[in-house]
């Protein structure tokens, strides 16, 4: 069995909140209903617009995997701005946690190979692929994307695939909190032990800012559907099952909130908005994704409603 047609290893299970990719949302009931809980702040959901809006624009059409669990908001509103779009299946998600590989086995190394070829990310599967895809993530001294990129390199030099077209097929952007720019300003892709950065062609790895408190909230405070999934729990079978941690009712408010938020017909305008500010706007891969958002199919949940006050009743207001 190759690694295209072997099954994907067991991870964390996650609701499907939208038709994105072709399914059918989950049923929730009344499970994201905490009385206490407000919706997010009109300052979170407008910077996410407004890096996700950067992101499509700077991807030039490559499809998006999402790392880890950080950017899981991003993905919930993509799912809900693109649902029924010719864009399904082109957002990808790899909830593992590879900080560090301090402690990885031979047997670890293997099943993040098969992590990796779930999304695509086979070497085999890269260098034939027709879209470039891009890694997604929260950032801030990039060591996720480093561990990510050592052993895909190691994989890439055992299989003998063609580096020089693996290369031009691979991008990541890091998404960093905001902070006032100077000359003296390093960045996380000029670290030493980020070297790897300048095996790439330039543009391959970029940055989008993001207001430092919300940063901070997305990476470090908010509630998430899924625990975190690190290396000593990839071949755990209970990571399997529906999640039931104390916070899962809050995380599920906020992934449905957002998703239908994605949906309204004002962040769908807001995103084309804000990509058309962008450099290479006026690209064709940028125009089509353009298309897609303005064209997709209308959904009977929260279809051409703004977001906070198509969803605010969903939630019990409380003391903020």
């Amino acid at each position: 069995m190759t690694a295209e047609t072997a099954p994907p290893p067991p991870q964390p299970y996650r609701w499907s909140l939208s038709a994105f990719g072709g399914g059918r949302p989950d049923q929730l009931g009344t499970l994201p209903a905490p009385q206490d809980q407000s919706p997010p702040s009109d300052l979170v959901l407008a910077e996410l617009t407004g890096t996700t809006a950067k992101i499509l624009a700077r991807a030039d059409g490559a499809d998006l995997c999402f790392l880890g669990r950080s950017l899981d908001s991003m993905y919930d509103l993509l799912t809900g701005a693109l649902e029924h779009s010719p864009w399904d299946g082109r957002l990808l998600r790899l909830p593992v946690s590879c900080m560090t590989d301090d402690e990885w086995t031979p047997a670890t190394v293997r099943r993040f190979r098969e992590h990796l070829a779930a999304v695509g990310l086979e070497p085999y599967a890269l260098a034939r692929r027709k879209r470039p895809i891009a890694l997604v993530d929260v950032v801030a001294l990039g060591r996720s994307y480093g561990t990510l990129h050592r052993h895909l390199a190691t994989w890439i030099e055992e299989t003998r695939e063609p580096w020089a077209v693996i290369r031009r097929k691979l991008r990541y952007i890091g998404v960093t909190p905001r902070v006032r720019t100077s000359p003296n300003t390093r960045r996380w892709q000029q670290d030493p032990d980020n070297a790897w950065v300048r095996t790439l062609p330039a543009g391959h790895v970029t940055n989008v800012s993001l207001n430092h408190r919300v940063w901070t909230h997305l990476a470090d405070d908010q509630p998430k559907v899924n625990e975190s999934f690190p290396h000593w729990n990839w071949f755990d079978e209970p990571s399997t099952p529906t999640p039931r941690h104390h916070q899962v009712a809050h995380a599920l408010a906020e992934a449905r909130y957002f998703t239908e938020a994605g949906r309204s017909t004002h962040v769908r305008e807001e995103l084309i908005r804000l990509m058309a500010r962008e450099p290479g706007f006026a690209g064709r891969e940028q125009r089509r994704i353009a298309l897609a958002l303005r064209t997709r199919s209308t959904s009977r949940t929260g279809s051409g409603t703004r977001p906070r006050a198509g969803t605010r009743a969903r939630y019990k207001t409380g003391n903020r």
